[in-house]
Order: structure tokens, then sequence, then C-alpha cells
């Protein structure tokens, strides 16, 4: 089977073969996914294609197949979960955490960018620098604004007495 003889066999045949999956699997993107995997199994075969009595039914061989598969791995993995459930649920974050975030989002996003990448994902100026496509001196400038700006965004306010001069 040729390339476009593929193809055209491709176009009529899919839409058929994940509605036919669809009715086995109950879940339409699952159907497409399979289907898919199966053509692309096919793919490598194509040059003997011709030779195959129905191509379509093999599609369709493997796609059930590879439903099937999948299916059984997740029932596996649900025995597993109820078996042994996961130890300890990972807490959600602290409140350092939510107010970081407001902060980090109240940032330019160049700014946001350089203090993350330094920061959080420990990255050198040099590499934040080459991912950014900015020089080095453009990200330390970055680094030392979005510095500044969360050092202001994170400091608790000030009693009104104190930023006023109070005139006592």
């Amino acid at each position: 089977m040729t390339e476009e003889e593929f193809d055209t066999f491709y176009a009529a045949s899919f839409p058929r073969l994940v509605g036919q999956l669809y009715a086995l699997t109950g879940d339409h993107g699952e159907a497409q996914d399979v289907v898919q995997e199966a053509f692309v199994r096919a793919w490598d075969r194509r040059a003997s294609f011709l030779a195959e009595e129905a191509p379509e039914a093999w599609i369709r061989t493997v796609a059930m197949r590879l439903a099937v598969s999948r299916w059984r791995r997740a029932k596996r993995w649900l025995e597993l979960v109820r078996h042994h459930p996961p130890a300890d649920r990972t807490p959600g974050p602290g409140p350092e955490h939510t107010v970081l975030v407001d902060a980090l989002r109240q940032l330019p996003e160049a700014q946001r960018q350089a203090v993350v990448l330094h920061h959080l994902c420990d990255l050198s100026i040099e590499q934040i620098a080459a991912e950014s496509g900015s020089p080095a001196g453009t990200v330390k400038a970055r680094l030392s604004r979005g510095r500044a700006a969360l050092a202001k965004l994170l400091s608790p306010e000030e009693p009104a007495d104190e930023r006023e001069g109070s005139h006592v």
C-alpha cells in the first residue's frame, strides 16, 4: 500500500473505527487514541497491507486489543490503589506560598521569569540569559528589580503613624 493509498484508507476508515471502538469503550477520547495507535502500528506495515485480506479488520483488532490492554492496566492500578492507598496526602500550599505566588503575579513577566528561574529553579544568570535570549546584564537588572518589588510586596504593612512621620 503506497502512502497515498494509506492516507485514503485512513481518511475513510478512521471515523468508522472510532465509532466502533467508542461503542466498545464508552469513551470517545479513548476510542480515538487506540484507533490512532493502531494506525501508527499499521503505518510500519503499509507495504504488506495489500496482502492482508481486510486491513480495516486488522486495525480494528489491534485497536480493540489496545483498548482491552489499557482497561486491564487501569483495573490493576485501581486494585493496587484500593489495597495500598497512598501513605500521606501532600498538604496544600501554606499561606506563605500563597502570598509569594500572589506577589510574583504582580511582577512584570520578565522580572517574574528571572526571579523564578534563578531562585526556584536554581539556574545561573548565564543559564537564564541563554534560555530567555537576553544578555546577562539584562537578567541581572530584572533580578534586582524583581527582588526589590517583591521586598515591597512581601514586607508587612507599616502602621499609619510611622508612614506619616508621627507628629506627637
